[in-house]
């Protein structure tokens, strides 16, 4: 990373939060999912945010069982910074993301918090780093780690353009993750219905081969379930399969 005396980004210089927020709004109709939307957030805001001088490194921490752990970067620089104060515990993107709120800290130089953690990252090139929590109503725990190479390379108005850009992700991102929930709870549904229809299937077969009722049948499955200790649906998928022939028993559903 590299220090310049250019000016840093702003906003009137090609970033105007409209241009963003269809940016953001592309990206959740494009992301097949959360990894992919976050890898394509951290990206967008470190080319933005770059000029000549003051490359802007990206990345994206999230909390998971109260340990943070880095998903996504603009950059394998940004994604080892991520991971270098995820190592130590300790720093001012996991302060951001503890407390809620933003955390600039302009010069690596003066800065007398989280010391092991700056003197590694100063070590790294990192002279100033912005931090930008995201909103996510409770759905999980996220920041944005902003990078630069150079001293003061976050100016008050890129802090606040940043924290209106994050606003927005974060509007993005609680559709992505409910999006994701709604598909979550369609497969499992589905795999359920899958499940119960094989089930259903093999306990025909048992009523018929033993000319027996469906309680009885039922209750043959479950017991050559436990004594094999095999899942209900696999006994029953093995049944249809020595009837049938069939290697791979599927249904299928109208969605």
């Amino acid at each position: 990373m590299t220090g310049s005396e250019e000016q840093p980004f702003r906003e009137s210089e090609g970033w105007p939060l409209e241009a963003a927020e269809l940016s953001l709004q592309q990206l959740v109709l494009e992301s097949p999912d959360i990894k992919a939307f976050l890898t394509e957030l951290a990206m967008l805001a470190s080319t933005r945010l770059s000029v000549p001088g003051n490359t802007i490194h990206s990345g994206v921490t999230v909390l998971r069982h109260k340990r943070p752990q880095a998903v996504a970067a603009s950059d394998p620089a940004a994604w080892a910074l991520d991971e270098l104060q995820n190592g130590f515990g300790q720093g001012p993107c996991l302060t951001a993301l503890r407390q809620g709120s933003t955390l600039l800290v302009p010069d690596l130089a003066g800065e007398d918090r989280w010391r092991p953690y700056v003197r590694t990252a100063a070590e790294h090139g990192v002279s100033s780093i912005l931090a930008v929590p995201l909103d996510l109503a409770g759905e999980a725990e996220a920041v944005l780690n902003l990078y630069s190479g150079r001293s003061n390379g976050f100016s008050g108005e890129d802090v606040a353009t940043v924290e209106s850009f994050t606003a927005q992700a974060a509007s993005s991102l609680r559709l992505i993750l409910r999006i994701s929930q709604l598909r979550e709870a369609r497969n499992d549904l589905t795999a359920a219905m899958q499940s119960r229809t094989v089930i259903d299937m093999a306990v025909g077969a048992t009523m018929a081969q033993n000319r027996c009722d469906r309680d009885t049948a039922f209750s043959i499955l479950s017991h050559a379930s436990s004594t094999r200790n095999v899942k209900l649906r696999e006994v029953a998928a093995t049944v249809i399969t020595s009837i049938s022939g069939e290697q791979r028993i599927t249904a299928h559903f109208d969605e």
